[in-house]
């Protein structure tokens, strides 16, 4: 075709074409941003709120559910969650449609919260409800130690706070810095209730006179206008309002006498500058520490904000003080950086493979130069469009260039082969190359075009299954076209001016060649041709036998239908991401010491099997939803790096398997280990998720006993492994029983009494004081020896209408009783978390299929269940291959019989489709794997390579 003529007379026009795309391929590369997968999660939005002493059915029912009626529906929401703890926390989770923008979608939910703020406790409005977007990729983990223990945690985490937080979040593509870890400062006013009753005084009075004396005040200007008199100054009045430091605090004024006498807060209280929050703990290697999870934001370059953290956490590390130090343990850019170098080791092992190939079918060294010159060009030119497209590197683009070397590798090679067998003709290098540009020119073109009709389909698709495809098949295809024009372009011009004639005079090289593989060159082409004659035969035989070929491939296809039903369907694949997820529930009402002994000798097991670099712990952390709860625990384990794993015990599933075994020494507590998510920000750990809802009111203990019949029924079926549930009514807790009659008799206000109960053992928000240039909270609570034992609640005291101090015990009475932990609500029902995954030996598809059916035989009336997580995005998206590759070969038919202008000779090409489908999916089923989203792709890939050969020989 002319365009090769043009290129084949202008080498250096070519060159400089090719130059220009590697530069501008090269220039994108260190532009584009970096990270695991594309933008598959869908964004979130998480509510927060604070309601201190309230147990986890007040929370749900007065918190929970307003928001939860108000936020119901907002646009574009999938599913919403909520979790309502013992410590008085309440998160709810609001899920949305992929591709809504964050930002939208938290101005929804925050309209929508801002609706019911008016219909919450006042207690939780004025410690404030928060509402923020969930960044769920976290580039890695910071950690501050005291290797000698001089410095507590909550030293530590207030040390984070105040001098790396605010540094790590102010770095390039930082979205999100947590603390995991102790909380933040608080002014901890510990009452003594028996000195407080002493004194006449009761815990609201002292709340009242706390906030009465620490209150910011604005006390105004002297001499500012409007004013009649000239002053020669205007100055501002400075009044202390807020209190600073412990000691102001203690002089705080509670009480006075006719004698002179004052009563201060340090008189009836313990005051001191400590945690706010005590419901959670961290440990490193089974030391106290101080996670710092630091998460990126949209389209940042990982690569780049670790190297940055890196930098920044070595400069202030500098300015520790003594017995602080850092480490990063977790980093899953060493993931990515690993798929990045696995791509450039098989580029390189690509092409000196294609250089070998050349060498020993063509034996000419110079051959082997062009595919050397022309496959880089394309493989890198491919980031420049990526840039455009605004994708991103991450393990599918480059998976794609992984499978396009292949593509462009066979590119070069058709044009330099044909060229080659040209010469051997007698034709003049120049002429070769004119010729085989016009025999192979069209079936470039053809080539090129099929590709295009396979992936190009595949950017269109919706849901979570087209972000998986897209970045994938535009980057092949991207390098098709790059590699397209570099055949139609370079490969001819360097054809032309490499290659020689074969009556020219040898050069140095290729008589060295010749001298040392002259003979393994004789005798494989002797193989070689016998080989080809052979084959040749073959296919004439079997075109002599059209019916009974005919009725074989007949019978093909039947197995290819059979086969596709026979390989279990699945969705993403478990991974080996370095860690593993190592949970622990305790007894129900388990104290967070006695977790954190489970907590620690789980680590010292963990630390001690091979493979393993670290034990990332937290006690006091449920797997629901990451949220606290005394009695559960989480241990990070991770795995040292793969080059020092390479032993089949030492992947990441036998070592989860060697640690189940180990831990079931534990007796005192449910232990398990599970894979991390296949894509982080779908679930907490990998396998399904689902929610056993109480739609009929059926309450907590028949929700409970229809979960335990389903995981009880679920625990015989073949196709699922061991399963467990966070969902715990058994608690045990206290009922207080207020006699209101006798309160009344007795001159007690009913809010005097709830107030009491409320201050000294809920530990109630005051108000707030500066310190250290920060805003940190004050808080009023009963000292731990007074809140210890059920009796002390008798113990308490407040003030009737005559002044007489009243036990709480004449108006109480406290007896012990159940309930849940935690209250879990799903799209606005109370739910059982059910989490799970499949035996060995069978799929994720058919341990789903088997919990679909259990659960319709095991829940009862009033009971029913949603997938959530990973499997929710799964069942949202269908099965988008049943019609995707209809699609895919129904477009290569079309584009071929323009490109031939029949009907017949796409038919042909397309008719060895369903045989190497047949061959790929018998190898998975052999290899005992699944038909998962990687399987599809490597499936259309082999749809576009099986079309490409077809294309070739029919040509």
């Amino acid at each position: 075709m002319n365009i090769s003529k043009f290129f084949i007379d202008r080498p250096i026009f070519a060159g400089v074409l090719s130059v220009l795309i590697l530069l501008a391929g090269l220039l994108s590369a260190f532009k584009l941003p970096i990270a695991e997968y594309p933008e598959v999660v869908p964004p979130s939005v998480v509510v927060r709120a604070q309601f201190p002493g309230a147990n986890p059915k007040v929370i749900a029912e007065t918190v929970a559910a307003p928001l939860e009626e108000s936020i119901n529906g907002v646009e574009s929401m999938l599913y919403m969650q909520s979790q309502a703890n013992s410590d008085g926390n309440l998160t709810l989770t609001v899920h949305f449609q992929l591709g809504v923008d964050p930002d939208k979608a938290q101005q929804l939910v925050q309209n929508r919260v801002s609706q019911a703020l008016p219909r919450l406790p006042e207690d939780v409005q004025r410690l404030g409800v928060t509402t923020a977007k969930s960044t769920p990729t976290i580039t890695m983990v910071v950690h501050l130690t005291s290797p000698d223990d001089r410095y507590d945690m909550t030293y530590l985490r207030n040390y984070a706070v105040l001098n790396v937080k605010d540094r790590l979040a102010r770095i390039k593509g930082v979205g999100e810095v947590g603390l995991f870890g102790s909380g933040n400062y608080a002014m901890r006013v510990w009452l003594d209730p028996g000195k407080v009753a002493e004194r006449g005084l009761t815990a609201p009075e002292i709340v009242k006179a706390i906030r009465e004396q620490n209150v910011q005040v604005a006390a105004g200007v002297i001499g500012a206008p409007p004013n009649d008199r000239h002053t020669p100054l205007q100055l501002n009045v400075n009044a202390q309002g807020r209190l600073k430091d412990e000691a102001e605090f203690a002089q705080i004024i509670l009480k006075t006498a006719p004698d002179g006498g004052v009563t201060r807060l340090g008189d009836v209280a313990r005051i001191e500058l400590a945690a706010a929050e005590y419901g959670l703990r961290a440990l490193l290697d089974n030391k106290p520490a101080v996670a710092i999870p630091i998460f990126q934001t949209p389209g940042a370059n990982a690569l780049d904000i670790s190297e940055q953290v890196r930098e920044t956490m070595a400069e202030l590390a500098r300015d520790f003080p003594p017995s602080v130090q850092y480490s990063i343990v977790y980093d899953p850019t060493q993931f990515v950086r690993a798929s990045i170098k696995a791509v450039i080791t098989t580029l390189l092992e690509a092409i000196a493979l294609v250089v070998l190939v050349v060498i020993v079918f063509l034996q000419t060294w110079r051959a082997s130069i062009i595919p050397l010159l022309a496959v880089p060009v394309s493989i890198i030119g491919t980031f420049s469009l990526m840039l455009g497209f605004g994708y991103s590197i991450n393990a599918l683009s480059l998976f794609g260039m992984v499978l396009a070397i292949g593509i462009v590798v066979d590119d070069a090679i058709v044009v330099v082969e044909n060229v080659e067998r040209n010469i051997e003709a007698g034709l003049s290098p120049r002429e070769a190359t004119y010729r085989a540009m016009r025999e192979v020119s069209g079936p470039i073109i053809a080539i090129a075009l099929t590709l295009v009709a396979v992936f190009v389909p595949l950017a269109f698709m919706t849901g979570l299954t087209g972000q998986f495809y897209k970045q994938f098949a535009m980057t092949i295809a991207i390098s098709t076209v790059i590699s397209a024009f570099n055949s139609l372009t370079l490969s001819p011009a360097l054809a032309a001016l490499l290659l020689k004639g074969h009556d020219a005079k040898p050069d140095w090289l290729t008589v060295q060649m010749q001298r040392w593989l002259g003979g393994f060159f004789a005798r494989f082409n002797r193989f070689f041709n016998r080989s080809s004659e052979r084959y040749g035969r073959g296919v004439t035989g079997v075109i002599n036998r059209k019916a009974s070929a005919m009725g074989v491939y007949a019978v093909l296809l039947g197995l290819t239908v059979g086969i596709s039903y026979v390989v279990p369907g699945g969705f993403v694949p478990a991974q080996d991401k370095q860690y593993l997820v190592s949970f622990t529930q305790l007894p129900a009402g388990a104290s967070l010491d006695r977790t954190e002994e489970v907590v620690r000798r789980m680590g010292e097991i963990a630390l001690k099997q091979p493979g393993v670099a670290n034990a990332v712990a937290f006690p006091g952390l449920s797997i629901n939803g990451f949220t606290n709860s005394s009695s559960a625990g989480i241990v990070f384990v991770t795995l040292k790096p793969f080059a020092e794993r390479k032993s089949p015990e030492l992947s990441a599933g036998a070592i989860a398997g060697a640690l189940n075994q180990q831990y079931a020494a534990i007796q005192e507590a449910f232990i398990a280990v599970f894979p991390p998510p296949p894509v982080m920000g779908l679930g907490t750990v990998g396998g399904f998720k689902m929610q056993i809802e109480d739609r009929g009111s059926v309450g907590y203990a028949e929700l409970d006993k229809a979960a335990k019949a389903f995981m009880a029924a679920a625990s015989k079926a073949p196709e699922l492994g061991p399963m467990f549930s966070s969902y715990q009514i058994n608690v045990p807790q206290l009922d207080v029983d207020l006699d209101r009659t006798k309160a009344k008799q007795q001159g007690v206000a009913v809010t005097d009494v709830f107030d009491t109960l409320q201050i000294y053992l809920g530990s109630l928000y005051v108000n707030d004081f500066n310190r250290f240039g920060r805003v940190y909270q004050v808080r009023a609570q009963a000292d731990a020896d007074f809140r210890a034992q059920p009796e002390d609640i008798g113990r308490l005291k407040t003030r009737n209408a005559s002044g007489e101090m009243v036990p709480l015990g004449a108006l109480l009475r406290v007896t012990p009783t159940y309930g849940p932990e935690m209250v879990v609500r799903y799209n606005g029902f109370t739910a059982a978390d059910i989490n799970g995954g499949p035996a060995a030996g069978f799929s994720s598809a058919q341990a789903e299929a088997a919990a679909e059916r259990i659960a319709a035989e095991t829940l009862p009336r009033g009971v029913k269940f949603e997938w959530t997580d990973l499997t929710y995005q799964k069942i949202l998206a269908g099965n988008a291959g049943v019609w995707i590759f209809p699609i895919s070969v129904l477009l290569v038919f079309l584009v071929l019989a323009a490109q031939y202008e029949s009907l017949t000779l796409p038919l042909a090409v397309i008719l060895i489709v369903p045989m190497s489908i047949l061959a790929a999916l018998t190898g998975v089923w052999l290899t005992g794997g699944d038909n998962n989203i990687f399987t599809q792709i490597g499936l259309m890939v082999l749809v576009g390579l099986a079309c490409k050969n077809a294309i070739l020989i029919v040509e």
